[in-house]
């Protein structure tokens, strides 16, 4: 079951999924992944009527910032006049960036997974040692060290939180209350958004089906 903490009002001019093929979702992964972990859940957008892209970007070599210059780039070849974006984890990080830099978009909502826009408190404590640090790269600036925009984006903002640990967090240390093994419930939480918390570890907010209905209630009406 969602857990409703906060709710947002839907985008006017959306329009319902009924618009079916109109209506494209960008999916972004997260740090150290490729986006071939998105696929289950494309496919599952797909089978409900939306168009699906993954946006592939390097999540170590590359600041949030560049690299939210580069799907500015890569969105222009995008012909469906809605465009939702999706972000997981650090990519919701990337989206906020893409926000503050890049402000006029197409019409569409936007949807965090898990992404700590307060900060990672796990990143944190890997940036402390010299052996863990090269394992964020270029990830902590704008992104995973709290300094993320938080741009007034004029659409539907939404954000899910998984609150069953099990992750690195772990292992490394440095979550604090609910949390889903990586990310704190409360680093996801962004002012003005709508906010949901699912049964489920951070992996699980990708991969697990029952992510989906929550997702799909969002993308139709801005709301969960």
């Amino acid at each position: 079951m969602c857990v409703i903490e906060e709710q947002q009002s839907a985008d006017p001019g959306v329009g319902d999924v009924a618009s079916g093929a109109r209506q494209c979702v960008v999916l972004i992964h997260g740090i150290w992944l490729t986006g071939l972990e998105l696929w289950p859940l494309a496919r599952r957008l797909r089978a409900a009527g939306y168009a699906v892209r993954i946006f592939h970007y390097p999540s170590l070599r590359r600041s949030p910032a560049q690299n939210a210059d580069a799907l500015q780039r890569w969105l222009a070849k995008i012909d469906q006049p809605v465009v939702h974006l999706i972000g997981y984890s650090l990519g919701g990080l990337l989206l906020l960036n893409l926000l503050a830099r890049h402000p006029a978009q197409r019409p569409g909502r936007l949807l965090l997974l898990g992404s700590p826009v307060h900060g990672s408190g796990v990143a944190a404590r890997l940036a402390r040692h010299r052996w863990s640090r090269p394992l964020l790269g270029r990830a902590l600036p704008g992104g995973l060290d709290g300094s993320a925009p938080h741009p007034a984006v004029g659409r539907s903002v939404g954000v899910i939180a998984g609150d069953r640990p099990g992750g690195v967090g772990t292992l490394v240390g440095g979550l604090h209350g609910a949390n889903d093994g990586t990310v704190s419930v409360a680093e996801t939480r962004l002012p003005g958004a709508a906010h949901c918390v699912l049964p489920l570890g951070h992996i699980g907010l990708i991969l697990s089906p029952r992510a989906l209905p929550a997702i799909l209630a969002f993308l139709r009406s801005g709301k969960f």
